[in-house]
């Protein structure tokens, strides 16, 4: 293994590994693939904004929450509060007005979506918050939160009174990575959940104001059986997201393994389509066409639905991508990333194809790309250093 001496601080000693990773994102930087906007900070999460249909809400390391307009380019919409990287975003309360937000401090913030102004905020984990979601139980605004404590908690939104803490008294769960709501089956007296965490089981709850259970599965393999949790993936489980597009409304999951997999309802949430995107699957979506799946290898990749093949690459991102949002009911798709750029992309099959053809041109020597701008605000080394222990799995 070779080490570079480099000329600033930021890259003193470099493995080659090292050095071509700089090199080829200093290449990166410049491009305006998925028309970038850009950010001075990391962007964690994103969600999109109910209250304007062009607009996504990105969690930033830098502390805040921004709506960022993909159409105009505005990004001066701040939520301010946290000093700490903010890692994950939801809108709910009473008329979806509130926009919640979980941070490094252990603490959820909340704002007033139209006037920005700070609401409550939710204190009760011992680390890092990593997941949030919002919710109806009994005619009550809840709020639902995970963290790096391995604790899911659910408040009551109005009151910021804590009614609930989740463990998994069998099987310890690890951090947790993320949430959401069973369309299909939650009520308006009872929620189910389904938690993604560090390890690869993927449990559901049963949430009423008066209390909770984990509930049992079903085992795929043998009929009458049950086992402890879901268990589809080898490893950390980043997102799991209800597939609205289909009528079972199955459960899409991406996972540290390398894949993201659409987990059949009516087969007790045994895969029924596994979808090879390679290295650390941060993000999945789903469209009544296309699998959109992104992450640490920085590409975003469109899966046609009905084949499972890869249609189209999308690169554009120089660093992990960390959330991926449809707009526009599944004509576009909008990837945020750790290189703190918002990109948006197409999902119309003529322009998928012109993504192909000038990619093809270009691999024929058709066209020349043009030049990259020169590189600017790549990270110093405490930046690198603080962005892997954010990505770290809390193991």
């Amino acid at each position: 293994m070779a080490f570079h001496k480099g000329t600033s601080a930021d890259h003193f000693f470099q493995t080659d590994a090292e050095q071509a990773k700089r090199e080829r994102r200093e290449a990166k930087v410049g491009n305006k693939n998925g028309n970038p906007i850009a950010l001075k900070s990391k962007i964690l999460a994103a969600v999109s904004d109910p209250t304007s249909p062009s607009s996504v809400l990105v969690a930033e390391s830098a502390g805040s929450v921004r709506r960022v307009n993909v159409d105009t380019g505005d990004t001066k919409q701040v939520f301010r509060g946290p000093s700490a990287p903010v890692t994950c975003v939801a809108v709910g309360g009473s008329g979806n007005r509130t926009l919640f937000a979980g941070s490094w401090d252990k603490d959820i913030w909340s704002w007033d979506l139209a006037s920005k102004a700070p609401g409550r905020k939710y204190s009760g984990h011992s680390d890092f918050v990593k997941a949030v979601v919002a919710t109806k139980l009994g005619g009550k605004d809840c709020l639902i939160s995970g963290g790096a404590d391995k604790k899911i908690m659910v408040w009551d939104t109005e009151t910021g009174s804590r009614l609930h803490v989740l463990q998994d008294q069998t099987v310890s769960m690890m951090a947790v990575q993320d949430l959401v709501v069973d369309p299909v089956q939650s009520g308006p007296d009872e929620v189910i959940l389904v938690s993604a965490s560090s390890d690869p089981h993927i449990r559901r709850w049963r949430i009423r104001l008066d209390g909770f259970e984990q509930m049992k599965e079903t085992s795929p393999d043998k009929p009458g059986a049950a086992r402890h949790a879901i268990l589809e993936h080898d490893t950390t489980v980043y997102k799991v997201v209800f597939d609205s597009e289909s009528e079972e409304v199955d459960l899409w999951t991406s996972s540290g393994d390398g894949t993201a997999k659409c987990l059949s309802r009516m087969k007790d949430f045994a895969t029924e389509d596994s979808f090879h995107h390679g290295d650390h699957v941060r993000a999945v979506a789903v469209t009544d066409q296309w699998i959109v799946t992104a992450g640490r290898d920085e590409d975003v990749k469109v899966w046609n639905r009905s084949s499972g093949k890869l249609y189209c690459t999308l690169d554009g991102h120089y660093d992990e991508v960390t959330d991926l949002v449809v707009l526009d009911g599944g004509k576009r798709i909008v990837s945020v990333s750790i290189d703190g750029t918002v990109r948006t992309w197409p999902l119309d099959q003529v322009e998928l194809d012109k993504v192909n053809k000038e990619k093809e041109d270009r691999a024929n020597g058709v066209e020349k790309e043009t030049p990259a701008e020169p590189p600017k605000g790549l990270m110093t080394a405490d930046e690198e250093a603080e962005l892997a222990a954010l990505m770290e799995d809390d193991d």
